[in-house]
């Protein structure tokens, strides 16, 4: 982010190929897998002029490091939103200070005591939000008492079932 940021929309073009696991391929194009995303899409969906894509993936292609991590993106399938559908139950925790350690341990742990099988966890990370969340999918339903357990961690700012 620090070599875009005399650019908030090259920024927010970052910020979107980061979310949704885009990669750039050799040739500037975003893709996912071989499927190219049209650069009209992506400056749309947030808001800018396509020549900001442009610009931004042509830096990407012209510095070695960026290139690197760029070219080596993945995405990854989420069940936050299939969790309603596969009967399955997410939990969303906002921490104090996402930097701080063991926070996944703490939380993965206090469930899998309870005989909770986890399907999926996911951490954002707090180089990309402002509010960044841990998200926990269960197999079977959080009891209010496990709840109130994990609300009462000193790192937990708040928690939302989804």
């Amino acid at each position: 982010m620090e070599k875009f940021a005399d650019s908030p929309s090259q920024q927010a073009v970052i910020r979107l190929i980061l979310e949704r696991g885009f990669s750039v391929n050799d040739e500037g194009r975003v893709v996912s897998g071989g499927i190219e995303i049209p650069n009209t899409g992506i400056a749309r969906e947030i808001d800018v002029d396509r020549r900001v894509v442009d610009a931004t993936t042509d830096a990407i292609l012209a510095d070695d490091q960026l290139r690197r991590i760029f070219q080596n993106i993945s995405a990854i399938p989420s069940l936050m939103d299939l969790a309603p559908v596969l009967d399955l139950t997410a939990l969303a925790i906002t921490v104090r200070d996402a930097e701080e350690s063991g926070i996944v341990s703490t939380v993965t742990g206090a469930i899998a005591d309870r005989g909770i099988s986890i399907r999926q966890t996911i951490s954002e990370d707090p180089e990309f939000t402002d509010e960044p969340k841990l998200y926990v999918i269960t197999d079977g339903e959080i009891p209010g008492d496990l709840l109130n357990e994990i609300r009462g961690m000193a790192f937990v700012h708040k928690i939302e079932l989804r």
